[in-house]
């Protein structure tokens, strides 16, 4: 028998205590195992590195920020087509560690940064969203993506890694020379196998340490006067450099050296602006690394079936799971095939504070402690949790287990003693260390004797009931069981056995303690009768048989009880099916009533472009003299008047209070759809300079309306404006000098810069002439402008407007 051990810290460094009873957990809970499996949802090497040794926030703000930023992510990435990507996004840190202190980059790391500086300028455009997005937007919001330093390296550094010519003009000079000295070298290798052809074995230019050779038969080397390098392992062929080609081999080599020169220098230059801007690329890879990391939790959490919890930040707040799966469990079962996995549900009130799981071995009694104890860290991680509804919890500032056997032959260790030294430790660091905390014993007690064991669980779970905020303990004492009838802070839970078959459901039974199941198995194993009845009499004093009954009355109530809510569900289920096909009628009459708009709006257009048609006409014919202005005139009310006959009804909403824009104030373009900022107000009030993103801009005060909906007043002094809008696709709108832009000559990403500056501030269709050469740069844009969101379309313009050489760009 195992003397009984007291419950005191044997650790001289609280810390270090702390430290060991939390990593313990980890490795008990096989928390190592949930980051791998998260890390295989990054997309970048270093998010793959970072999810593996994953750090848990130590705040309840830090846990809500970085699940914000999952669930964005997710619903992000469900929304892209093809899904969010980070292609081009590089671990810069040792690259930037080099240059910020005086080394050289190599062509390929520099070139690592201009992909990822592009890349981060590609997220920032899909991400910034803050009314959408505001987590993530605020974090990319101090994030600089330097699209000079990313031109300067793109225009130096070539595919590979490679200096371009343009990078040095001296460089480009010498490469030059270095070619033509090649194929100076090459034309006369060509002359001489020619002319040498009886001397030599083979009629192919062969290398020898970096030189050109022939390859000239052994008895015929005097005929073929220069410098031996090899020969065959035969000896009948010797590789010969010819003399006549010696000195531009000579000649080459100083030209390649000198152009290693001049690359390193070009490389030197470079990587002196990287460590200029050392902090702001730091801090850049920092935020990609964030956001990698909350797209691996979202698409992780996809792939749980996951649903966002919710943390409180009160202590006693109660702890609610339904159909909480194992997410281990639930990995093995959707990548190796392993067999379903049995949810379980809790709720455990605000008052409660120890529960007691008891059970039969193999029943499922460790797994429901690893799952409880799994959301609690995943929750604090911000990863979605693979259950339903709305799981709810206290934010857990630690999470402590004493699950298994501690065993140890090396350390002369018992299976009591090691579970005793570590729930040593568990109380050195709930009395050390910070609060709420959440405790999870298995088999607590066993290893010693029953009745001591039992004294000695009793007397730990009063301890921890009131000093963790949640213990969840799994036990076979039967005693243990009768703990919540003398402390409202206990509850029983036990998992569900079927007696017929002899094995276990898997099932988690709330407020019901275990039956025992002893003398049922023995009796379907076809124990001897006059044994087992012999066993019920010396169990009848205990009052075994009497515990035995009142549970398995309880068991039946359940079963009535699940029936009824079975039942329940039914209804529900027909009700809802009766709510879906109401909708589905809604949503037919919904459409039909859209169709007949769309109906009466394409009959507009027809009759708007058959008026355009026959005021083009008149103009012509008045180009000619053969009209006067008074029939222009008559073309043109009846233009009018057709337009106003057939112009849809403007959506009528509630009016709102009249409102006027102030220096500093937010307000949302209309022709974007996007927030901006107010920064100046023209002297007549009827302009605004905003500032959107990074862009500054100017536009029209009928051009914004405040983020809650309200349309701005005109100042005091009204000032008349015509504006006449007419459908975009009609052609109606003129090309002037303000909407149209000219990108010939440039290359695409600086069309692609200036594009996207003009569109900022544009109130209607731009022109964009880049010419019709080789189609490159047209491509190229057109590719890029399908992935700008704000953008709805884009045509050719009319002949007269520069056809296929100019490009209309229609804004939503």
């Amino acid at each position: 028998m195992n003397p009984p051990v007291a419950f005191l810290p044997t650790a001289a460094d609280p810390t270090k205590g702390i430290d060991q009873a939390f990593q313990e957990t980890l490795e008990l809970l096989e928390w190592p195992r949930v980051c791998d499996h998260l890390a295989s949802f990054a997309s970048t090497r270093m998010g793959r590195d970072a999810a593996r040794n994953l750090v848990l926030p130590e705040t309840l703000e830090a846990s809500r920020q970085r699940l914000a930023e999952t669930v964005e992510m997710a619903v992000l990435d469900d929304l892209t087509e093809g899904g969010l990507s980070f292609r081009g996004v590089q671990d810069l840190t040792p690259v930037l560690l080099r240059c910020s202190k005086g080394g050289v980059a190599t062509g390929e790391e520099l070139l690592a940064v201009a992909e990822t500086l592009a890349a981060a300028r590609r997220l920032r455009r899909q991400i910034d969203e803050p009314e959408l997005r505001p987590a993530c937007s605020a974090l990319i919001d101090t994030m600089v993506t330097l699209p000079e330093l990313e031109q300067r390296l793109k225009f130096s550094i070539e595919e590979g890694g490679r200096i371009a010519d343009r990078a040095s003009a001296p460089l480009a000079w010498l490469r030059q020379q270095w070619h033509g000295l090649r194929q100076e070298r090459r034309d006369k290798l060509q002359d001489l196998l020619r002319r040498l052809a009886p001397f030599l074995q083979d009629s192919v230019i062969a290398q020898r340490h970096g030189r050109p050779v022939l390859a000239v038969k052994a008895g015929a080397v005097a005929q073929v006067p220069g410098q031996v390098h090899d020969s065959s392992a035969s000896g009948s062929t010797v590789f010969v450099e010819p003399r006549s080609v010696l000195t531009i081999g000579n000649r080459l080599t100083d030209l390649e050296g000198r152009i290693r020169d001049e690359e390193r220098k070009v490389l030197i230059e470079l990587s002196a602006v990287v460590a200029d801007d050392h902090p702001v690329l730091l801090q850049l890879v920092s935020i990609l690394l964030q956001l990698d990391l909350a797209l691996a939790r979202g698409r992780y959490g996809r792939f749980l079936g996951g649903t966002a919890p919710r943390m409180e930040a009160s202590a006693a707040a109660p702890f609610r799971f339904e159909t909480l799966r194992h997410p281990l469990l639930v990995w093995q079962h959707k990548r190796a095939g392993g067999p379903a996995v049995v949810p379980i549900s809790m709720e455990v009130s605000v008052d409660l504070r120890v529960v007691a799981i008891t059970g039969p071995n193999t029943g499922g009694k460790t797994v429901t402690l690893k799952s409880i104890g799994l959301a609690s860290l995943m929750a604090r991680a911000g990863l979605l949790l693979p259950c339903a509804g709305m799981p709810t919890l206290p934010w857990c500032a630690q999470v402590l287990a004493d699950i298994g056997d501690e065993q140890s032959l090396q350390q002369s260790l018992s299976t009591f003693s090691g579970h005793i030294k570590r729930i040593g430790r568990i109380l050195e660091a709930l009395q050390s260390g910070p609060s709420p905390a959440l405790v999870l014993l298995d088999e607590v007690g066993a290893g010693t004797d029953p009745s001591e064991g039992t004294a000695l669980a009793t007397s730990l779970l009063k301890a921890l009931a009131d000093r963790a905020r949640l213990t969840i303990a799994t036990t076979h004492f039967g005693e243990l069981k009768a703990l919540k009838y003398n402390d409202a802070r206990f509850e029983n839970a036990s998992v569900a056995f079927n007696a017929e078959t002899l094995s276990p459901t898997y099932e988690l039974l709330w407020g019901i303690p275990g039956r025992s199941n002893a003398l049922a198995i023995a009796s379907r194993l076809g124990l001897d009768d006059q044994v087992l009845e012999e066993a019920s009499q010396l169990l009848a004093p205990a009052a075994d048989g009497e515990v035995n009954s009142v549970i398995r009355g309880l068991e039946e109530q359940r079963q009535r009880q699940q029936a009824a809510a079975e039942d329940a569900a039914a209804l529900l289920a027909r009700t809802e099916l009766l709510h879906d096909e109401l909708l589905q009628r809604w949503q037919k009459q919904k459409q039909q009533s859209a169709e007949r708009q769309e109906q009466g709006r394409q009959r507009l257009e027809r009759s708007i472009r058959d008026g355009q048609k026959e005021v083009r006409s008149l103009i012509r014919r008045l180009r000619d003299d053969r009209a006067d202005g008074e029939t222009a005139r008559r073309a043109g009310q009846r233009l009018r008047r057709l337009e106003d006959r057939h112009r849809p009804e403007p959506e009528r909403r509630q009016p709102l209070p009249g409102w006027r824009p102030e220096p500093g104030e937010r307000i949302r373009l209309l022709a974007l759809g996007k927030a901006a900022e107010v920064l100046a107000i023209s002297d007549d009030g009827m302009q605004l300079t905003v500032r959107c993103g990074v862009m500054r801009s100017t536009v029209e005060l009928s051009g914004v309306e405040s983020l809650d909906g309200r349309k701005p007043e005109p100042p005091a002094k009204p000032v008349v404006k015509v504006n006449a809008r007419i459908n975009p696709g009609s052609g109606a709108q003129v090309r002037t000098s303000r909407n149209t832009l000219d990108v010939r000559g440039m290359r695409v990403h600086e069309a692609e810069a200036a594009v996207e500056e003009h569109l900022r501030g544009a109130n209607g269709p731009v022109w964009v002439i880049h010419g019709i050469g080789t189609g490159k740069l047209k491509r190229g844009l057109r590719a890029w402008l399908e992935t700008v969101p704000y953008v709805e379309r884009v045509t050719d313009a009319e002949q007269g407007d520069g056809g296929g050489g100019c490009s209309v760009v229609w804004v939503r």
